[in-house]
């Protein structure tokens, strides 16, 4: 087997490889034998079909195509092993340059190397977390929020009242033209909560179950919607049910109802709560300041397109997956912020090469401080997620 080794640049790395003919040809057989084994050949067996039976079935080049397959699974990794001492990343990219029956069989194959990296100063920075610091109104904030969950809502004939939940259908305009995106059915809205936009809300007060309000409000000049943005916008409001909301105490009841003993135990443990989630995002910005001052200081090799690439479509996931968690639909986002896919990639391109250098620090640091995961440390991990998963065998495996 002959290979031949060229630096591509960027990271990337291509490697020709020219397998002789005799050598090629030893594939042959196992090629005949899946291709019979999985195509219907009257009078044999699967898997017991003859070269030249095949041959007539499916024709000589398809046989080859397959044998190339299997040379290529099994010289691959030796071809890279001989010729490539850096470590490799992602999935190697196979073209096939020449196939042709009693012929050598030439591919190549393009890699993608982890960039070396250079670290700068990573220890006695001087980055020190802030003290976390929880006040009242954090307390009183997130009670608001539980006793939301808490909320007991009746059907109502009574004009709308300022905390009263509506369902109405709005359609938006502009000059009697429909806006796009500006039509929604059976829409949700508390009172005095800024839904849709402000003062909306307000212009619904008094008016009862089966009501129609016609309106204008100017949207801010920063709104998401860039064809709303700064403009007067028409309503025509139609008012479909009517739900009034009794608001729980907050009294010790309440408080056993989300499993404390007293309200004053409730709001130590909200307390709690607030602090740990706090510290936790302290945490991660002194981290995010940390790797961004060696990310400046490090001296980085080349890096490979393929794990940006790699990198921008993990963070798309992310937030679509983010968007649909929210019950919306990540296309009607694009559409809102102005955006294709494309050109949100484009956007997130400086990040991504961001995430990237940090992982590749982060792996560096590991590699210098020796740092290590025992197996016990292993077994504790995984234990502690089998734990939120005790029925699922699948999960287990």
């Amino acid at each position: 087997m002959k290979v031949e080794r060229k630096d591509l640049g960027k990271g990337q790395v291509e490697l020709l490889i020219e397998l002789p003919a005799e050598d090629f040809a030893k594939y042959l057989p196992k090629a005949v034998e899946k291709i019979s084994a999985e195509i219907k050949v009257e009078g044999f067996r699967p898997g017991k079909a003859s070269f030249e039976v095949l041959k007539a079935k499916v024709g000589e080049q398809a046989i080859w195509e397959e044998a190339a397959r299997f040379a290529i699974n099994k010289t691959l990794g030796k071809a890279m092993e001989q010729e490539i001492k850096e470590q490799v990343v992602g999935q190697p990219e196979v073209d096939v340059v020449k196939l042709a029956p009693n012929n050598p069989l030439e591919y190549k194959v393009v890699v993608a190397l982890l960039p070396e990296v250079t670290l700068g100063q990573y220890k006695d920075l001087g980055i020190k977390k802030e003290k976390v610091k929880v006040d009242e109104k954090d307390v009183e904030k997130l009670l608001g929020e539980l006793r939301e969950m808490r909320i007991k809502e009746v059907a109502s004939d009574e004009p709308i009242g300022e905390t009263d939940k509506v369902v109405v259908d709005i359609n938006m305009s502009i000059d009697n033209v429909p806006l796009e995106g500006g039509q929604a059915k059976d829409t949700a809205v508390v009172m005095g909560k800024g839904y849709v936009v402000a003062g909306f809300d307000k212009k619904l007060v008094g008016a009862k179950k089966g009501d129609e309000r016609e309106f204008s409000l100017r949207f801010p000049d920063d709104h998401h919607q860039k064809n709303m943005a700064g403009k007067m916008i028409d309503f025509k409001v139609k008012i479909k049910d009517i739900f009034k909301r009794d608001l729980p105490e907050l009294n010790d009841d309440f408080a056993v109802s989300f499993g404390a003993k007293k309200m004053e135990a409730l709001k130590e443990d909200i307390k709690k709560s607030i602090e740990n989630e706090k510290g936790a995002q302290m945490a991660q910005k002194s981290e995010i300041e940390l790797l961004n001052k060696l990310i400046d200081t490090s001296k980085f090799g080349p890096i490979p397109e393929v794990l940006i690439e790699r990198e921008l479509h993990a963070m798309l996931h992310e937030l679509e997956h983010d968007v649909e968690n929210q019950g919306a639909k990540f296309d009607d986002y694009l559409t809102s912020i102005g955006k294709t896919r494309s050109q949100l990639k484009l956007d997130m391109a400086p990040d991504a090469m961001k995430r990237v250098k940090s992982a590749i620090i982060i792996r560096q640091v590991a590699i210098d401080e020796k740092i290590v995961v025992d197996a016990e440390e292993i077994d504790h991990e995984i234990q502690h997620i089998m734990q939120h998963y005790q029925n699922s065998a699948e999960v287990a495996e």
